[in-house]
Parts: structure tokens; C-alpha cells; sequence
């Protein structure tokens, strides 16, 4: 009989043992991780965190790079929309795809055509994958992002008429519009994508009547929104605007004479035929701080809209277990280098701000190592334990992401056409033009880029290691008459001394 008690004592204790070795490993246990990606349109450095500018008030980007690793050396493949936006969905360099400018689509391109899209391939790998906004340029979002929501109003509303005085192109506006934030499609786009991740499991086209897969398991979401402010038109309702006074507003740093030493190459490339207002006619308007009021305007907008889906995220079943990816397409400038807009390999052209938070990553940490848009790709890949794709150009993050200052031999790489490239390591920017024409600078020292040293023979070998990541193979240019093509093509002529029409330069004064 006292053995009968102690077997059956014995054999309860085992149960019991299992049952807590079970109960134990069972969150051990990691399903499928979400991806939450945000983009956002035309936004350089001046977010908090990163300190562009002294006044830009961003709390919510600012605490989700508290949450993660801020990358604030990432760099764009182009500073333009489609072909950045290109590069990151394929993690194909414009060198590599042809896809330089504003067009073509991405299945003009035979050799992007024949890599697996970054949403389509989490699809694949059984996804739930939706997005809204602007994640691919123009009307390719409907075509190549599962499950699209929509652009819920794109650029708009516009106004009746222009609110500024400049005679440009109709996206080329600022100032206080609408009257009220739920007016603007980022307004909506936010309560879009918070609404998704309030759901308690993504919806499947092959999921049961429950909405879960015949497994009983609920797919991971990948969710994309693509928010369009501070692109132009920097439209913002008055609030926001209030954030920023005339009176005590902050001009960038800029200094007289900053393309004395860069050649004429240099500056036919981002004048010539481009669509923005020119600093003399900013200057002479006095446009330069409502310009710079209308971008941190837009901005702390934008931020706002951030912060609903971070709320969201937290207070959904995603919350634990989601890679949450923001990113910009490209900088731009605010007078820096006597330009406005994007379309530069300096500094302010190509830098892009990048946060990467969730599971394993560490938090609060910046990484100053080189990081590129196409780099995403390839780092969800591994953050999500998929398997690698050798056709990407872009590498993996996921060291950085683990340790910042992990070793990284890899620089990043920017062009505007083929010929025209900024090279970019921890310390120094590289800039080669089609004409042959160079240069460089020792950001350590000189963090604004105001002086041209590649003539010093103190950085002869470094910047043999810069000219060096140059590609020798260069895709022809795809697509045509874009701006990007147009000003290429005039900075060509000029080059080879031939006459640029005074109706094709594009100079507003």
C-alpha cells in the first residue's frame, strides 16, 4: 500500500514537474514577430532626437528612439522619391536597377523586376501585409503594396489659390491650411493604421470564419503607412504653426560664398531645370523663415500622428512582439548650400533619419556607422528569421542593431544619375560628378560641409579608399523628361559646352 502512495505521490510530482517545465518554456516560445513600418516624406534632421535643427519639437519620434537604435548616419540611395523608394522596396541600387528619377515604374526596370518586393515577400512568407499612403511613388502603391488602403487624399486639400507668392508649380506652396488636423490625410492615415493594429488578430482572404488561419493560429501583420507631410505643400493647420514664432524662429547655419569651391558640374546639378524656389527669389520675397516655419510646422504635425500609432501599438496584442521601422526617403534642404529641396548628394540631400525598435534590440542607443535605406530589407529578413536573398545590394543591420559600434566595413552610397555619387563612411563624405570633378569633406571637423578639402593631400589616401566604392557598372538611365532626367541632361550639356536654352533652366528669380 506505501508503495501504492508513493507512486502515485511520485507520479503526480513528475506531472507537476512537466507541467511547470512547460508553463516555463511556453514564453519562450516566439511566434512569427509583426513589422509596424512608418515612412514619412521629406524629412531631413530636424527631429529632436537628432538635433538639425535647435527648435523642432518631436516628442513622439523621440521616444521611439529611446526604444531603439537611432541611426543618424542613414543615407538614402537617391534624393528623390521614386527612386529612393525604389531602392528600399528592392534593395537594389539605382546603379543597379536603372531607375535614377521620378520615373519609371518599377516593372520598366527587367532587373528590378526580378527581385521579390519587401511586401510582397513577407506575403509569401505569410503576412498579413496592408498599408496605406505613400510608400512606393504615386499610383505603384496600389500596384505593389498588398491589401492597399488607399492615399486617403495624397498631397492634398489645397487651398483655392496659392498661399504664397511664388510662381511655381502648384506643390511648391506653405503656410497655415487647413483649419482643423482631421482635415489632412496623415490625420487619417493614422487613425487607419491604429485602427489595424486595435484588431485582435490580422484578417486573412484564406483565414476561417474566426479570421484565423485552419492552424487557429492568427497571421503576423506587416503594416505600412506612408505619411506625406513635410512634403510640399508644407501645409499645416494654425496650431502647429503657433509652435514656432516668427520672431524667435531659428534660420539654419548657413555661410557666405558656400559654393566658391565647387565646380561648376556641382551646381548645374542641383539648379539646373529643378522645380524649387532659388534663393535669390527667397531672399528677395523674405520667404526664408515662413519656409523654415512651414517645415517644422509640418513636422511636429506629422510627429503627432507618429505618436497615435506608437500609442496604438502599445496598447494593442502586437505590443510585445513587433519590429517598428521609421524612415524617411530622403533629406532636404531649408537654404543650406543656397538651395532649397532635396535632389543633392551633400549632406542634407541624402542624410535620412532611421529608428529601429522592438524584441532583442537594445534601447536608447545611437549608431553613427553608415547605414542606407536598402539595408531595411535585408534586416527585417533576419529580425523576422527568414531566410537571406543574395540578390539584395543592401546588408543586414541586425549587428548594429545588437551592438552600435560593432564593426562595419560597408559605407553607404548615394546618386542623382549615373556618374553623380556621394560615398559616405563614419567620418567623411565623397563626392564624385560625371564631368570628373570632386569632393571632400571631413565631417569631424567640418559637420556643415562649408569647405571642399579634396585637394589637401592630408586625406589623399582616405579618399582613395572613398573613390574606391565608386561602381563601375552603372545601369543606362530608364524613363524620361522627369525633372531629375531633365537636369541631369542640361548639366551633361553644360559640361560639354553645349547651350542650355534660356526657357530650360528652370530658374525662378
Amino acid at each position: 500500500m506505501e508503495n501504492i502512495i508513493n507512486k502515485k505521490t511520485m507520479t503526480v510530482a513528475l506531472c507537476a514537474v512537466f507541467a511547470c517545465c512547460s508553463a516555463n518554456a511556453k514564453p519562450q516560445e516566439q511566434s512569427a514577430p509583426n513589422v509596424l513600418m512608418i515612412a514619412i516624406d521629406d524629412l531631413n534632421d530636424w527631429i529632436g532626437c537628432m538635433g538639425g535643427h535647435p527648435q523642432a519639437k518631436t516628442p513622439n519620434m523621440d521616444r521611439l528612439a529611446a526604444r531603439g537604435v537611432l541611426f543618424n548616419n542613414a543615407h538614402c540611395q537617391s534624393p528623390v522619391c521614386n527612386p529612393s523608394r525604389a531602392s528600399m522596396m528592392t534593395s537594389l541600387y539605382p546603379s543597379t536597377s536603372g531607375i535614377y528619377f521620378l520615373n519609371p515604374d518599377l516593372d520598366q526596370s527587367q532587373v528590378a523586376k526580378k527581385n521579390t518586393l519587401l511586401p510582397k515577400r513577407f506575403q509569401d512568407e505569410g503576412y498579413y501585409v496592408t498599408g496605406a499612403g505613400k510608400l512606393f511613388h504615386g499610383n505603384q502603391n496600389k500596384k505593389y503594396l498588398p491589401n492597399y488602403a488607399g492615399g486617403f487624399g495624397g498631397f492634398g486639400p489645397f487651398p483655392q489659390k496659392k498661399i504664397s507668392s511664388f510662381p511655381g508649380h502648384k506643390l511648391w506652396d506653405w503656410g497655415v491650411f487647413p483649419q482643423q488636423d482631421d482635415l489632412m490625410p496623415d490625420y487619417k492615415i493614422a487613425a487607419w493604421g491604429a485602427e489595424q493594429l486595435a484588431k485582435q488578430y490580422a484578417p486573412s482572404t484564406t483565414s476561417t470564419s474566426s479570421g484565423q488561419t485552419s492552424s487557429g493560429e492568427p497571421k503576423p501583420l506587416f503594416l505600412a503607412t506612408g505619411f506625406y507631410t513635410p512634403h510640399v505643400p508644407q501645409y499645416a493647420p494654425q496650431k502647429w504653426f503657433d509652435l514656432y514664432p516668427l520672431e524667435t524662429l531659428q534660420l539654419p547655419k548657413v555661410v557666405a560664398n558656400d559654393l566658391k569651391d565647387i565646380s561648376e558640374y556641382g551646381v548645374n546639378i542641383t539648379r539646373l531645370n529643378h522645380v524649387a524656389p532659388t534663393m535669390e527669389w527667397v531672399e528677395a520675397n523674405d520667404e526664408w523663415k515662413p519656409l523654415v516655419q512651414s517645415y517644422l510646422a509640418c513636422i511636429s504635425f506629422t510627429d503627432h500622428q507618429v505618436g497615435k500609432l506608437l500609442d496604438a501599438l502599445d496598447n494593442s496584442p502586437y505590443k510585445d512582439n513587433t519590429y517598428i521601422v521609421l524612415y524617411t526617403d530622403h533629406g532636404f534642404h531649408q537654404g543650406e548650400k543656397e538651395r532649397f529641396a532635396k535632389r543633392s548628394l551633400w549632406e542634407d540631400g541624402t542624410r535620412t533619419p532611421m529608428i529601429i525598435a522592438g524584441p532583442g534590440i537594445v534601447k536608447g542607443k545611437v549608431c553613427s556607422k553608415p547605414a542606407q535605406l536598402l539595408d531595411i530589407y535585408p534586416t527585417l529578413l533576419e529580425l523576422a528569421g527568414l531566410k537571406a536573398d543574395p540578390k539584395l545590394d543592401g546588408n543586414s543591420l541586425v549587428p548594429l542593431l545588437k551592438n552600435p559600434q560593432a564593426d562595419w566595413p560597408h559605407m553607404a552610397r548615394t546618386s542623382f544619375g549615373p556618374g553623380n555619387y556621394a560615398i559616405v563612411s563614419e567620418r567623411y563624405r565623397y563626392i564624385h560628378y560625371n564631368d570628373g570633378s570632386e569632393e571632400f569633406y571631413d565631417r569631424g571637423k567640418d559637420p556643415h560641409e562649408w569647405n571642399n578639402v579634396i585637394t589637401n593631400p592630408e586625406y589623399s589616401a582616405v579618399i582613395k579608399k572613398h573613390r574606391a566604392e565608386i561602381p563601375q557598372q552603372r545601369h543606362e538611365i530608364l524613363g524620361q523628361n522627369s525633372t531629375g532626367h531633365r537636369s541631369f541632361a542640361a548639366s551633361e550639356a553644360v559640361s560639354r559646352s553645349e547651350a542650355i536654352p534660356a526657357d530650360k533652366k528652370g530658374k525662378k528669380k
